[in-house]
C-alpha cells in the first residue's frame, strides 16, 4: 500500500572499514530509496568508526564509538528524528547483545546470521520481540531471490507431487588455504570466540538449512552430520556433510563446505517429488528448472507475466535484465521497512511484505548448527532436531 512507503530510517552496528558484509547491507537498504542511513556505530575503536561515518557523509553527531552510545542517544532524540530500525552486521558472538538492547529500547531490528551463538539467546530474542511487538528480519539473503520465492509457489501448489528427496550443496574454495592470519573475514569466522560452535556450517551451512526450509515448508526431524577441519590447526570445521531426515518422510543430503577448491559461492538447491523435480542454483538465480517425472523440462524465468504474484511483488526489471545479490538482500530490508512504515502510521501491512525471514527463523537456524555440531561431536550419529 503505498500510504505505508515512506523512508524508515536506521542505524546501523558494524560496518567499519574493510567490512565485506556492511557495505552490502548498505548497499541494499539504499536501492529502493525506502530507508536512509542516519546513525551509526561502525567500529568497536572510535577513530575508525568516525572515519567510516565521515566516508559515508553522516552528520559527526549521529556518529557513535560504540552501539551503547548510539543507543542512548538515539533514544534520546525526537521521535521523528531518531532511527527507527538498528542494522546488525558484526561478527557472530556480538549478535545477541546489541538485538536485545535494541529490542528492549522499542527499536527495529535486522539482523545478519546466524542469529546468536546459542540457542538459549536465540530464543529469548523471539520471545522479547513478541513481547514488544516489533520487526526482527535475519538476512538469509538467499530467500529473497524472485525464483525462490516461485519455487515455493510451486511446491505448496503441489507441482511436484509428494516430496521424497531434497538436496542442497554450498560449496566455497576461499578458505583452502590456512588465510586466518591475514585476512580480516577469515580470521573472525574461524574463530570459535566469535564465530560460535559452527565453523562452514554456521556460516554458510545456515543458508543452506533455511533454503530448502524455505522452498520446501519443511522442518528437519533428525540429522546426521560429519565436519570437518581439513586445515591444520584450524579450530572450526571447514566442511560439512549431512544425511537429513525432514518432515513427511522427505530424506536427502545437505553439504557445504569451504574447502571446495575451485568453487566461488556455489549455492545450489534440488527438490524431488512423486511427479517431477525442481532445481535452482544461485550462479542463475533468475532461472528456476522443473522436469515433471513424464514431459519435457520447463524453465522458468524471472520478470515473465506467467509467474506467480510473489515472485513478480519481488522482481525489479523486466525480464532478461539481470537481478542478482544485492537485489535479493534489498527485497528483505525493503519488506522489513514497510512493515516498519506500516507499524508506525497504525495500518495492516501488506501481506506479501510479510514475506521475509525473521527472528523466528533464525532462532531455528541456530538450532540446526547445533545440532549438525552435537551429531559430529558424537561420531556423526543421528541426532533428533
Amino acid at each position: 500500500m503505498e500510504s505505508t512507503r515512506r523512508v524508515v530510517r536506521y542505524g546501523m552496528v558494524g560496518g567499519g572499514p574493510g567490512a565485506f558484509i556492511g557495505e552490502v547491507h548498505r548497499k541494499a537498504a539504499a536501492l529502493d530509496g525506502e530507508l536512509v542511513l542516519v546513525a551509526g556505530a561502525f567500529s568497536s575503536h572510535p577513530a575508525k568508526s568516525r572515519a567510516q561515518g565521515a566516508a559515508l557523509g553522516l552528520p559527526p553527531d549521529r556518529v557513535y564509538g560504540s552501539w551503547q552510545e548510539m543507543l542512548e542517544r538515539e533514544s534520546a532524540l525526537p521521535p521523528d528524528q531518531r532511527m527507527e530500525m538498528v542494522a546488525i552486521v558484526t561478527p557472530n558472538h556480538l549478535h545477541y547483545e546489541i538485538a536485545r538492547a535494541c529490542l528492549e529500547r522499542g527499536f527495529h531490528v535486522i539482523c545478519d546470521k546466524p542469529l546468536t551463538n546459542t540457542v538459549e539467546e536465540a530464543e529469548g530474542l523471539v520471545q522479547l520481540t513478541r513481547e514488544r511487538d516489533l520487526v526482527f528480519a535475519v538476512t538469509y539473503t538467499y530467500a529473497g531471490y524472485p525464483m525462490v520465492k516461485e519455487a515455493r509457489e510451486l511446491v505448496a501448489r503441489g507441482e511436484l507431487g509428494e516430496l521424497r528427496k531434497i538436496v542442497v550443496e554450498y560449496p566455497q574454495g576461499w578458505l583452502s588455504e590456512p588465510i586466518e592470519g591475514e585476512n580480516k573475514q577469515a580470521a573472525w569466522r574461524t574463530d570459535p570466540a566469535q564465530a560460535g560452535v559452527g565453523g562452514s556450517v554456521g556460516d554458510i551451512g545456515s543458508h543452506a538449512e533455511y533454503l530448502a526450509r524455505c522452498i520446501t515448508g519443511l522442518h528437519i526431524e533428525e540429522l546426521c552430520a560429519d565436519l570437518t577441519a581439513f586445515v591444520p590447526g584450524r579450530r572450526l570445521d571447514d566442511d560439512a556433510n549431512m544425511l537429513v531426515r525432514w518432515q513427511q518422510g522427505v530424506k536427502g543430503v545437505l553439504y557445504v563446505s569451504q574447502i571446495s577448491a575451485g568453487e566461488e559461492n556455489n549455492l545450489r538447491i534440488r527438490v524431488y517429488g512423486r511427479r517431477g523435480s525442481l532445481e535452482w542454483q544461485h550462479r542463475d538465480p533468475d532461472t528456476l528448472i522443473v522436469r515433471p517425472a513424464s514431459g519435457p523440462e520447463r524453465i522458468y524465468r524471472r520478470g515473465h507475466p506467467y509467474l506467480s504474484p510473489v515472485a513478480a511483488h519481488f522482481s525489479r526489471l523486466p525480464a532478461g535484465h539481470p537481478e542478482a545479490f544485492i537485489e535479493a538482500f534489498a527485497n528483505i530490508y525493503r519488506s522489513a521497512a514497510r512493515v516498519v512504515a506500516a507499524k508506525a502510521a497504525g495500518r495492516t501491512p501488506d501481506p506479501l511484505d510479510l514475506d521475509f525471514p525473521t527472528v523466528a527463523d533464525g532462532a531455528i537456524g541456530v538450532r540446526f548448527i547445533h545440532k549438525a555440531v552435537e551429531s559430529s561431536r558424537a561420531g556423526a550419529v543421528w541426532v533428533k532436531f
